[in-house]
């Protein structure tokens, strides 16, 4: 299981996804924005902003939010512009970590990120410093409601998808990021997708245990938690009872 796999896994367990269903808003009004902003407010025809309404629905936003933020991006209505913006460091153990940022004032976030890297004994680098160790791949989180393993198998890989993994109560879906919209659109006719968007998945993992472990898990947390923070990425693999022991 890979590192993001596990970091998923634990958030679900922990049910702290996004710490709050306002937490939850505040990312996908932002990513709305954003994609908006940078391609128009027309999803047939801006995949970043179909995908980020299609992810405003799977936490059941308002129509009317959803439209505000779009309109927001465009110009339509006044709003806050905000800066993607991307910080690599490392954790405990060597663990890689890629943090993905929207915000509104560069020199606050990049000072809390950095902080929070040397808070818990990690450490902030420059552009590059680990996102070669990571590929973009797109991810699509299936609930495992009512739904048979085997029609899930067959419907992901006869429309693109790389890989599928049984987790918990889910099957997480591996595509190539040419055959992510493809894949989804045909999952989402038969199934309950919980969540889709593209990663950035490791190629190797870092086998991290004991106090290193928790480190690393506990930095995961913080980022996941600030206000400024979309999408946190490593490569860390972690014993399942180290993972118990943090979720108590």
């Amino acid at each position: 299981m890979s590192g993001h796999s596990k970091w998923a896994t634990i958030k679900r367990k922990k049910a702290v996804i996004d710490a709050s269903r306002g937490k939850i808003f505040t990312q996908v009004v932002k990513e709305i924005t954003v994609a908006a902003k940078n391609g128009g407010g027309n999803p047939d025809m801006n995949p970043h902003l179909r995908l980020a309404i299609e992810k405003a629905k799977s936490v059941n936003m308002p129509q009317d939010n959803i439209k505000r933020a779009i309109m927001k991006g465009t110009g339509e209505l006044p709003g806050v512009s905000y800066e993607e913006i991307i910080y690599e460091g490392y954790a405990s153990g060597g663990v890689a970590i890629i943090v993905e940022c929207l915000t509104d004032n560069k020199t606050r976030t990049v000072s809390e990120i950095r902080h929070l890297f040397e808070r818990h004994n990690g450490k902030m680098g420059t552009a590059g410093t680990v996102a070669w160790m990571f590929h973009k791949k797109g991810k699509i989180i299936v609930k495992n409601i009512n739904c048979n393993e085997d029609d899930v198998i067959n419907i992901a890989l006869e429309n693109g998808a790389d890989d599928i993994e049984t987790i918990d109560n889910i099957f997480e879906v591996t595509t190539s990021v040419e055959n992510f919209e493809n894949v989804l659109n045909y999952l989402n006719k038969k199934f309950e997708i919980e969540n889709s968007q593209i990663s950035m998945v490791p190629e190797n993992l870092v086998k991290v245990e004991g106090k290193d472990a928790i480190s690393v898990l506990k930095l995961m947390e913080v980022f996941e938690e600030h206000d400024d923070v979309q999408n946190v990425y490593a490569n860390f693999d972690i014993d399942e009872k180290t993972i118990e022991e943090y979720n108590k």
